[in-house]
């Protein structure tokens, strides 16, 4: 069992930064991918980032504004977001998987792990 807690969502004007965490215990040496995924309400679960370590992956949507990393010591998965958007707005999920699927196609119901979510709110 894998135990995922986010923190570091909040409140920001759109164009600022939020650096977000996901701190994972238990089974951790079963993992091979943490990811950040986001839901906004009406719409579909999207995947932002995902990473091996050695790897990452951006959703489309995010990619050149968002940097996704891991600290192996603290067992933290980190997401730093730059220029935000009104659009960016959702609660963000961190996840984990042991799927050796290649990242870009890693789908939600791949992860087995996840947290309860921290909410982001972009807004002037």
């Amino acid at each position: 069992q894998v135990r995922l807690v986010e923190s570091g969502g909040g409140l920001v004007q759109p164009g600022g930064s939020l650096m977000l965490s996901c701190t994972a215990s238990g089974s951790i040496f079963s993992i091979r991918v943490m990811g950040w995924f986001r839901q906004a309400p009406g719409k579909e679960r999207e995947l932002v980032a995902v990473t091996t370590g050695g790897d990452t992956y951006y959703g489309d949507s995010v990619k050149g504004r968002f940097t996704i990393s891991k600290d192996d010591l603290k067992n933290t998965l980190y997401l730093q977001m730059n220029n935000l958007e009104p659009e960016d707005t959702s609660l963000y999920q961190c996840a984990t998987t042991e799927s050796r699927f290649p990242l870009f196609r890693l789908w939600p119901s791949d992860f087995g792990s996840w947290g309860p979510g921290t909410q982001v709110t972009v807004s002037s």
